[in-house]
């Protein structure tokens, strides 16, 4: 292992749980965060067996499944009168084919785990308030140039700074994340204040005309999670923090199923927020000698797939295991690292893309149609959810 720390940008999930393999691998580690404060935003995420390998391989599965929620199923429904087109079956049937469950949680319970588990380890590995602005390499390391004029010295830099990341724009020069003419929706309801019928211990994607909803439990059922994805015209720019009108949202989801109104009638009114969905094509590379990007950074992906935060867990394990195969030569490491992802990240980006086309069809004996002619569960399971980074090759697709 190198003798200077891996400087890792960016403390979100993907930071983090990178930041916890290469700990636990024995090397050091330095994240630096540009908020002041730890802490995790947004609704909720979903930890398919693929991401929970690695958890379960850092001692956090556990814990995961403790904060979370293990959904019974994961279904695919018409959007007003709730046929189910399909099923994958999830619980315990899917803990028992896949060697761990899959999880739902909330952003903010994921991220808690992640600092307690990295701060475990190293408590001063995390930095608040710095923010990365470029660097420089030569034969023995990295130059982090911090904003204020301070710099730090590392064996290389992980560009972890999601979808605006500084890092990426050094390494693969100004590559603007596009509009994709979808907005997303969320907020979350607590079940108490749901009809019993709708206080779902299930995965729902919801299809529909132009647009499709996502809901699932969260916090061991206590709370259920709302995600909808809207087709609109037009450029928009805006945060997933930012609070927007309660009643665009019902507008945008009128004659849907009553699941869908009820948990929209009892959201909190001044805490529904819309993001603009964004998404740069994939790259043929996004490692420069010293330096490399994972998550977000590399590999932006649409939530058409629940995939991308698992990916970022991925890259994490995959990350580690490079610079170990390597003796911790880092050029050569980080070579090996996006040899190994590449075709793998680049298939989930495209397969996510295309999903937004099946779950907006307008016409319902075309979607019938689309969800018959395919086995999701087969299919998912085949290559998806089997994949296990921690022990696949490293110079296979995957």
């Amino acid at each position: 292992m190198s003798k200077d720390p891996i400087i890792i940008a960016g403390a979100g999930i993907g930071g983090l749980s990178a930041a916890a393999c290469l700990l636990r691998a024995g090397q050091e580690v330095v994240v630096l965060e540009q908020a002041p404060v730890l802490g995790e935003v947004g609704a909720g995420i979903q930890i398919s067996a693929n991401a929970a390998r690695v958890y379960d391989h850092l001692g956090l599965l556990a814990d995961i499944e403790d904060r979370g929620a293990v959904p019974e199923s994961y279904r695919f429904r018409m959007f007003d009168d709730g046929e189910v087109l399909q099923s994958i079956p999830l619980g315990e049937g899917y803990r028992a084919r896949h060697g761990v469950p899959y999880v739902t949680i909330h952003r903010a319970d994921l991220h808690a785990a992640l600092v307690q588990a990295v701060r475990a380890l190293d408590r001063d590995a995390v930095r608040l308030g710095v923010t990365v602005t470029g660097f420089e390499q030569d034969n023995s390391g990295v130059t982090i140039h911090l904003e204020g004029g301070e710099t730090l010295r590392g064996a290389a830099l992980i560009g972890a700074d999601g979808i605006r990341s500084a890092v990426r724009r050094q390494i693969l020069g100004d590559t603007p994340a596009e509009y994709t003419g979808d907005t997303a929706w969320r907020v979350i309801v607590p079940a108490e204040a749901l009809p019993e019928e709708y206080r779902t211990r299930d995965v729902d994607i919801w299809v529909g005309p132009r647009r499709h909803a996502v809901t699932y439990p969260l916090r061991g059922g206590n709370l259920v999670n709302f995600v909808g994805c809207v087709e609109h015209e037009g450029l928009e720019d805006e945060s997933w923090t930012t609070p927007r009108p309660w009643q665009e949202m019902h507008d945008d989801f009128q004659g849907w199923h009553p699941m869908i109104a009820a948990l929209i009638d009892r959201a909190d009114k001044g805490a529904c927020y819309r993001w603009a969905l964004r998404l740069r094509p994939p790259v043929s590379r996004w490692t420069e000698g010293r330096g490399t990007l994972m998550g977000d950074a590399a590999h932006p992906t649409l939530p058409y797939m629940a995939q991308g935060a698992a990916m970022a867990v991925e890259d994490a394990a995959v990350l580690a295991r490079a610079l170990e195969a390597e003796g911790g030569d880092i050029a050569p490491a980080l070579a090996l690292f996006e040899q190994a992802r590449l075709p793998r990240t680049t298939r989930i980006v495209t397969e996510s893309s295309a999903n937004r086309h099946l779950f907006h069809e307008p016409d319902r004996d075309r979607l019938r149609a689309s969800f018959a002619a395919r086995d999701m569960n087969a299919e998912r399971s085949a290559w998806l959810f089997s994949y296990d980074p921690l022990s696949a090759p490293l110079d296979s697709v995957a």
